[in-house]
């Protein structure tokens, strides 16, 4: 059996590195994707999904390297359910109210993103990619 994900977005912050004890590289970073469409009543409804990314070895190097909070990227990776549920991450957020966050391991990270649109996002945080408040952002 075989899946593949892919996901179109922005990242939410900057990426984080760590390594395992063994020694290997692997990156976390959050991905907004975001869906617009007009409901029955005629309103406007903006919608955002957000993905928790892991990235390893040297791919994990690469992406801590060159990307940056409000980059857009193109993940092709595998979901990776939580082993308690099967399904998405559940968590509780600090006013209490409930939420899920969808886990991806990437296989491939294509930077969307020219070198002037990452320095922009950079330079000037909130401008490019989604906003939305620390507490709603699930990791």
């Amino acid at each position: 059996m075989y899946q593949t994900l892919i996901i179109v977005g922005n990242l939410g912050k900057d990426p984080e590195m760590r390594y395992t004890p063994s020694g290997q590289a692997v990156t976390s970073f959050s991905v907004a994707t975001n869906r617009q469409y007009t409901s029955n009543s005629g309103e406007k409804v903006k919608e955002t999904t957000w993905f928790r990314i892991s990235a390893w070895g040297r791919l994990a190097e690469t992406c801590n390297q060159y990307l940056r909070r409000g980059s857009k990227v193109l993940i092709e990776g595998r979901l990776t359910a939580d082993p308690a549920t099967g399904g998405p991450r559940i968590w509780t957020a600090q006013d209490g109210s409930p939420r899920a966050s969808f886990e991806v391991t990437a296989q491939t990270v294509r930077f969307l993103s020219t070198r002037s649109e990452a320095e922009t996002a950079t330079n000037a945080p909130g401008t490019a990619g989604p906003s939305a408040p620390e507490d709603d952002i699930p990791f």
